[in-house]
């Protein structure tokens, strides 16, 4: 089997940079981005208010007490946006095969591209086209799958690169802290910790059947990734992947709060499968069928999100705005677009916390007793 040549991009503290590209003062300064009262978390911080020990997902009112010098920013998650799509741009005129994982990193794959150092240069000089058309501080891993290019990724930052080739994958992970895999996070870490693992090297050395019998399925992923084997594909991007439902009437109707209720239930379920499936979304479409089977749909680009208190509002307004002539309707429908993994479910820049809660505790009643257990009163209609 071809070894492969797979890239891991990742954009620094890309908040925090963005930020930066504004307000050049906060160069060199600890910057913690989320919400900014004490009962706020943080999204995003610089490497300067990482050094105080100030993570993301911590509370605010911790990262106050670590690092009291820091610059506040509640964030702007919709020139985040506008500045992830961008760079998207770039590496879409460029690469053969990509994949959007987040908001703020890409996975490539190049294999086949010349020969191996052929590869790099390519790689390198990509990077410094993101750097210069954007100007934000982007690092890159490139190896043979994407286990070792993102924990090369991460070995490279800030603001660097990283070559791991195909004979030295194993003495590169080897010496790491097992915190480094992909899929060990602080319940793992613990477990392992307690089996006396500390290193990646150790990790790769228990039989996969025990890692099994301790961890379930889970466990011979781990391993395998530990001995620098991951075969998942670079799944190719595409703004028009998408995830949408419709609806069409047994008999015509022009009864505006019925299709309004039918919508906002819409939303709700799809949203609900987006926050199940750690995605988000950045586009609405709305679509309308007349009785006359005329077709028409409006749709509009909005931050990254996958929060009913969001999307519902949206997708109204389209209907609103689409809904103009007055005929009997057919068929109402709702899509949401451009959609990107989530490496976070909550709105880390929501000053209600409990508006996050509400969603994890509805959501979780919704995977218990059926998707329809819990539904606003306003989207009550018989969808």
């Amino acid at each position: 089997m071809k070894e492969r040549t797979i890239v891991h991009l990742d954009l620094d503290s890309f908040f925090v940079s963005v930020e930066r590209l504004t307000n050049s003062t906060l160069i060199g300064k600890p910057v913690i981005i989320g919400g900014l009262s004490d009962r706020g978390v943080v999204a995003s911080c610089s490497y300067e208010a990482r050094q105080f020990g100030v993570h993301s997902a911590m509370p605010v009112r911790m990262a106050k007490q670590l690092c009291g010098n820091a610059v506040f920013i509640r964030g702007d998650m919709e020139r985040y946006s506008r500045y992830s799509r961008l760079v998207t741009e770039i590496i879409a005129e460029s690469a053969p095969v990509y994949e959007k994982a987040s908001i703020d990193e890409h996975y490539l794959d190049i294999t086949g591209m010349d020969r191996f150092f052929g590869s790099l240069k390519w790689t390198h000089e990509l990077r410094r086209r993101i750097i210069k058309e954007s100007g934000l501080p982007i690092s890159f891993g490139l190896s043979v799958n994407k286990t070792v290019s993102k924990i090369a990724t991460g070995e490279s930052k800030p603001n660097g690169e990283l070559y791991i080739p195909p004979g030295k994958v194993k003495p590169f992970l080897f010496p790491l802290s097992i915190r480094k895999l992909p899929m060990v996070g602080p319940k793992n870490y613990r477990l392992l910790r307690s089996m006396g693992v500390f290193t990646i090297r150790t990790l790769s050395l228990i039989p996969p059947e025990m890692l099994m019998q301790v961890m379930g399925k889970n466990g011979l992923v781990i391993w395998k990734k530990a001995n620098g084997i991951d075969p998942s594909p670079v799944i190719p991007y595409s703004e028009r992947k998408s995830i949408g439902t419709e609806r069409t009437f047994d008999r015509d109707t022009t009864d505006l709060p019925l299709l309004r209720s039918i919508l906002i239930a819409m939303v709700e379920k799809i949203a609900f499968e987006l926050r199940s499936q750690h995605k988000l979304t950045g586009c609405v479409t709305v679509k309308i069928r007349y009785a006359n089977f005329d077709t028409h749909t409006l749709q509009r680009n909005l931050p990254y999100t996958a929060f009913d208190h969001i999307l519902i509002p949206t997708a109204l307004e389209l209907f609103d705005r689409l809904y103009q002539r007055r005929m009997l309707i057919r068929l109402i429908g709702i899509r949401f677009s451009r959609l990107i993994g989530s490496y976070q479910q909550l709105d880390l820049f929501d000053e209600k916390p409990e508006r996050a809660n509400l969603y994890q505790v509805m959501d979780h009643i919704r995977k218990r007793f059926g998707e329809k257990a819990v539904r606003r009163g306003s989207g009550v209609g018989d969808f």
